[in-house]
């Protein structure tokens, strides 16, 4: 199965996908990883992306489908994408790349969540500066502040993540998003999934339009 996550920043894509992962065998691509591991890289493209990001826009269709590409050249298996693709351009270009190894998308899901939740959530949000784990300083703190559950490094809040860069990404995100929902309701793959609530009744609700196709 490949399947698509969408959903504006914030709405839990990267929560889900990990669930999803264990729960179903599939390979995680997300590019918000993967413009990490490219930002901590600190190669020519690394420091294209954080400046982009730092600015609070979203990286351009070039850099995000040479991403994808490697990563489905390096694996053999189903997948679920995390934030991608998020423009007509990325679809077209994840077709192609999946036809080409004899395969499509099955199912694409779009999380929906209110922008005044968005912004609380994302006003909070700390990230681990070496594995990338996320937390919350309200709704998922860290057990010690300050300090990834996970690997024991430093949590920090980004740059980007304050409620004016973050209204300039979603109007990027929704412009350039939006025909997307078009794209995959004609092909006849486009659920919605309400991302309000716990992780756990978001968790369940995906699980259940899954096995309901």
């Amino acid at each position: 199965m490949n399947l698509i996550l969408l959903g504006p920043p914030g709405s839990g894509k990267g929560t889900q996908a990990k669930i999803l992962v264990k729960n179903l065998g599939l390979v995680q691509l997300s590019t918000g990883d993967m413009l990490r591991e490219a930002v901590k890289s600190g190669s020519d493209i690394g420091r294209k992306v954080a400046k982009i990001m730092d600015a609070g826009e979203l990286v351009t269709d070039e850099i995000i489908n040479s991403l994808i590409r490697e990563k489905l050249k390096s694996k053999n298996s189903g997948f679920i994408f995390d934030g991608y693709p998020r423009t007509l351009n990325q679809a077209d270009s994840l077709e192609e790349q999946l036809d080409q190894a004899g395969a499509s998308v099955d199912m694409v899901i779009e999380l929906t969540v209110d922008v005044d939740q968005l912004i609380d959530r994302i006003v909070g949000r700390l990230s681990c500066v070496n594995c990338g784990a996320m937390f919350h300083k309200n709704n998922q703190p860290p057990k010690v502040e300050g300090i990834c559950d996970v690997c024991g490094s430093d949590l920090i809040q980004r740059k980007d993540d304050n409620e004016e860069s973050f209204r300039t990404r979603l109007l990027e995100y929704y412009q350039k998003t939006a025909p997307l929902t078009g794209y995959y309701h004609r092909a006849g793959l486009l659920q919605y999934v309400s991302s309000v609530g716990s992780i756990e009744e978001i968790s369940e609700r995906i699980e259940a339009t899954i096995q309901a196709s």
